[in-house]
Parts: structure tokens; sequence; C-alpha cells
């Protein structure tokens, strides 16, 4: 007797399934996924669409910019240098202030005043990074939920990912990457922090602090602060009951700003009171930065500002690539860790530890 016998005898015996799939449907050919080969990104095409004001293509530039891959850097940087010769005609515009002070409630509220009256308007919005994830919210776009619907408008939320001063490491070159798109005003709304945000000064033209009232001995600490890099001082939020007490803050911060060194040659800093739910001094402010941009260009001030700011750019870009280079080693990573737990130990002190780190090339 043959197995086949023997098994259909047994109580065991399983019969034969059909010949399919699991759900009964006739045998398929399975898809195989194959991962798809990065396609090189031509410069002149991105050049050429930015150019005619392609938003999609400004932000891909942009992320290009921002990203950390080797290949997409360079790519950024070719696209920028191809770009170089269409920038430095907008009006670059810092925005800060401290949390609760409503900057995105001003710079919606400007932009869209800018927009319908036919500028284009960039905002590049950082948002501070979480030191222990690392992560952003990046929420402005969903803030200004009216103007990044505007024809005119781009908004560009970036996170600081571990830069101080309030701004990404790349937002001196994201601003030049408008400008080539053909963006008249960029509007760099910082993280507020308060005085550590000084970086921002040394990349724009015009420098805008938001301040609120009852400001009381906060006068006195802002004196020598930030108050002295701003060329015009918004007591914000003016409205309703606070109006007649944001005019009074105005007049005090005025008073103040006489014994102040200006923050541009040639220029009195200001302060007005400015309402961005009433729509009250939006068209003050952007008359104060016209007559700014004026003033500083008879007197080769704005020239002379845009110029220095390059060479410290320069100098800040140097610092930035040697200390990558000194990390990038991994030998030098691991001669940082040996030191720092003979600094623990007690076996070295900081500046021992400094010479011979410097020492072992």
């Amino acid at each position: 007797m043959d197995s086949q016998e023997n098994q259909q005898k047994s109580a065991m015996h399983v019969m034969g399934g059909l010949k399919s799939t699991h759900d009964g449907m006739g045998q398929t050919t399975r898809k195989q996924f194959r991962r798809q080969h990065k396609k090189e990104i031509s410069v002149d095409d991105f050049s050429r669409e930015i150019r005619q004001g392609s938003r999609l293509h400004l932000a891909k530039a942009i992320t290009l910019l921002e990203s950390t891959v080797a290949d997409d850097k360079k790519a950024g940087q070719r696209l920028l240098q191809e770009l170089l010769s269409y920038t430095g005609n907008s009006i670059r515009i810092g925005i800060t202030g401290v949390p609760g002070a409503g900057k995105s409630t001003f710079i919606e509220t400007f932009g869209k005043y800018l927009c319908e009256h036919g500028y284009k308007v960039a905002v590049l919005a950082i948002d501070p990074s979480s030191s222990i994830s690392g992560g952003s919210i990046l929420g402005d776009k969903t803030r200004m939920e009216e103007l990044v619907k505007h024809p005119n408008a781009f908004i560009r939320p970036s996170p600081t990912a571990g830069t101080l001063g309030g701004v990404h490491k790349k937002t001196r070159e994201t601003m030049l990457l408008c400008e080539a798109a053909g963006y008249d005003v960029v509007l760099i709304e910082t993280v507020g922090v308060g005085q550590s945000e000084t970086i921002v000064r040394g990349m724009v033209d015009f420098f805008m602090l938001l301040v609120l009232t009852g400001a009381g001995d906060e006068l006195q600490g802002m004196k020598k602060g930030i108050m002295e890099l701003a060329d015009l001082l918004v007591v914000h939020k003016a409205d309703g009951d606070n109006a007649k007490m944001a005019k009074k803050t105005a007049a005090e911060y005025m008073q103040i700003l006489h014994f102040l060194q200006p923050a541009s040659k040639g220029w009195t800093t200001k302060a007005m009171p400015v309402s961005s739910i009433e729509n009250i001094g939006i068209h003050e402010v952007w008359d104060v930065i016209r007559m700014f941009r004026e003033t500083l260009i008879k007197t080769g001030t704005f020239d002379n500002r845009r110029q220095s700011q390059t060479k410290d750019w320069f100098h800040t870009m140097i610092s930035d690539r040697l200390i990558d280079e000194f990390y990038g080693k991994a030998e030098r990573k691991t001669q940082v860790k040996q030191f720092e737990h003979e600094i623990l130990d007690g076996k070295v002190t900081v500046s021992q530890a400094i010479e011979n780190l410097f020492s072992h090339r």
C-alpha cells in the first residue's frame, strides 16, 4: 500500500488546498520595490524657476542649503553661486521681541499690508529647537494662516538647530535665495530669546524690537542690551484699554532713546504704538522703514553696512568650518573624551588639556 492510501485511511489526513494566494485569488506576480536613485539636480533649471518666482523650487533650494547631506550642500552652493548676481535688491528687516509680544501677529498684518500694496514679501521664521530631542514645532505657517495664502508671500519656518542668536545657520543664504526669487521685503522673525539676538543685527538692514506696555524696570535692564541695536521700537498691542498706556510707554522709550547711541549712523531710533488687530500704526511703520532706507543710502551707511556684514559672515564661516573639521576626525573625538575624563578626575586643568589636545596633531 503506497503512502497516499495510508494518508487517506489515517485520521490525520489533510486534504490538499487550492493552488492560490491566501485570499483565494489566482497567483499574481509579487511587486518588487526598488530604491529609486536620486535624480541629479539641474542647477540651470532650478535657477530659472526660482528667478521666475516658483515658490516650490525656492522651498526645495532652501532645503538643499539646510541639508546635512554632502551632495545636497554642494548642489545648494552651486545654485547660490548661480543666483548671486540677482541678489541684494530687497530691504532686509529683522523683527525680535520677548515671547508673547505678538511677533507673528504683527508680521502677518504687516506682511498683508505690503502684499496688498504690490510688494513681494518673504518671511523667514525661526523656531527654537529642543535641547533634548533636537526637534522644532515650526508652527509659524499655522499662526500666519492668512498671509500664507497670499500669492505675493512666501513663509519659510526653520529650526535654530543649535545655532545661537535666534537664527538658523543658513538664514543669510536663505535670504539671498529669496532676493533672487524677486522678493522686495525679507522679514526675519527671530526666536525671541532676549539680548542674545545680536547675530540678527549683523545680517539685516533694519532691526525692529517689539515691546509691551508695563515694562517698568525692564527699561533699565534693556538700556544697554538689545535696545541699543534697534532702529525702531514698536510698542505692540496698543488697542482697547491698553491703547492709552501704549502711547505713554512709547513716549517713555523716546525719552530714553535720546541718551543711547544710535543703532545706525545718521539715524535716530524711534518708538511708536502699534495695534496689529486694529491695524493701527502699520502704515506708519512702513513709512519709517522707507525713510530709514533713503536716509542711509544718501549717507552711504546702507552699502557700508552690507559690506561689513558680508566680511563678518566670511569670518564666521571660517570659524564654523574649523570647528566642523576639528570634530570631523574620529580620533579627535576620542581624544576629547579622554581629556574630559582627565579633567573630571583632577589629573589636568582645562588649560592644560587644551594645550595637550592641540599638540596632538
